[in-house]
């Protein structure tokens, strides 16, 4: 509704997980060079964590980019599967079937993709978004298939990214061969006023409103007040403002129409 009024290509703050509207702070800066680290050291394991909605999916949507052609890649998004369903789903996000077949099948077929990725020079890297929510069962498949290496090298490099209660459940017994096998970690934490600031202009920019339209000092204040600097909310409160502003027929958004978005967004919750 407002876009064509402020004279964007596309709303500038959508909470979908668009790699081209990632704003590099400089803890997603170290978090994403954490990730290439684990995976181009061959680690093994890299676990990403942070509260709901500080740009985790984000930052392995821009990985996935920068890793590119020459590696192979399989992306699971919802890991609420026992261990053998989690086997199929990544033999079948690498591409080498899975449907049905049974677990020895499935490991078997997986080892020979990866020897094979391996002998050509290619890497291959497994990427679990909402680790949280996967069970003991399907994070002990992961050490299993972390099994899978040469004499010098893993054949597969396993990012777990989720919540901070996964690095509670890998703190329990039962996963503590698992926790030891995890060399690499990194925890996400919410950006700071000045990045905040940052991160508008640089959304707005990307849409194609950077001189538009314009978020008032006090009005930023109130986004990073309102959000505590967790980037899904800060999208949800600026959408919301940008559309206050176009009833008010205003390319400045002041303080007054974050509240009143900030109201609107509790009143629907």
């Amino acid at each position: 509704m407002y876009v064509e009024y402020y004279g964007l290509r596309e709303p500038p703050f959508n909470v979908t997980p668009d790699p081209k509207f990632l704003y590099m702070t400089d803890g997603h800066r170290t978090a994403l060079n954490h990730l290439l680290f684990g995976i181009q050291q061959r680690k093994g394991f890299v676990l990403l964590t942070g509260e709901v909605g500080t740009g985790k999916t984000t930052l392995c949507r821009r990985l996935l980019e920068m890793l590119g052609a020459d590696c192979h890649t399989a992306l699971i998004l919802n890991p609420m599967l026992t261990g053998t369903q989690l086997l199929r789903a990544v033999v079948q996000e690498f591409g080498i079937g899975g449907g049905g077949r049974d677990r020895l099948t499935c490991m078997t077929v997986l080892n020979s993709f990866l020897l094979s990725a391996g002998e050509a020079g290619r890497d291959a890297v497994l990427i679990v978004d909402e680790a949280q929510d996967m069970s003991i069962q399907a994070l002990e498949m992961t050490r299993l298939l972390s099994n899978l290496e040469t004499d010098s090298r893993k054949l597969l490099q396993i990012v777990l990214a989720g919540q901070p209660e996964l690095r509670a459940k890998l703190r329990t017994p039962g996963l503590r061969q698992l926790a030891q096998r995890i060399s690499v970690r990194h925890h996400l934490l919410p950006i700071s006023r000045e990045e905040t600031a940052g991160y508008l202009r640089h959304r707005l920019a990307v849409a194609g409103g950077g001189e538009s339209v314009r978020f008032e000092d006090e009005a930023i204040d109130a986004v990073h007040e309102y959000s505590g600097g967790t980037p899904r909310l800060v999208n949800s409160i600026c959408d919301k403002s940008l559309l206050a502003g176009y009833v008010e027929q205003t390319a400045v958004i002041g303080a007054h129409l974050v509240r009143m978005a900030v109201r609107d967004l509790r009143e629907a919750a």
